[in-house]
């Protein structure tokens, strides 16, 4: 199993390696990094393998990429909002008592200057 390369696809290099767990027992893992991002980000996208080929390795790596960005491409919508509103007050029914009127406080207008 190869351990490190590089490779350009698309006018960018691909920088893969595998690289050791960072806790015990747990699988290696293949991460790559490419050139002139802005940002440098890694990625993790398989376990390693001992039958893995640099081939091989750079064909799931660019499918996992072109995966990556189709993903980044898609339009973001906003989530679905719901905005609160005061519950409707319940119909009165026929014959039932009517409510009692709100206070004289409440219902006098306010007088203007």
């Amino acid at each position: 199993m190869t351990q490190e390369f590089e490779f350009v696809d698309g006018g960018q290099t691909f920088f893969c390696s595998v690289e050791a767990p960072r806790h015990e027992g747990m699988p290696p893992w293949w991460w790559f990094h490419l050139s002139g991002r802005a940002r440098s980000t890694r990625y993790a996208p398989f376990e390693a393998s001992a039958k893995d080929t640099k081939q091989s390795v750079q064909k799931r790596i660019l499918a996992y990429y072109a995966e990556l960005l189709a993903i980044e491409a898609r339009p973001v919508r906003p989530a679905y909002q719901r905005t609160w509103q005061k519950p409707a007050r319940p119909a009165v029914a026929e014959g039932a008592p009517a409510a009692a009127a709100p206070p004289a406080a409440e219902t006098a207008a306010v007088a203007e200057p």
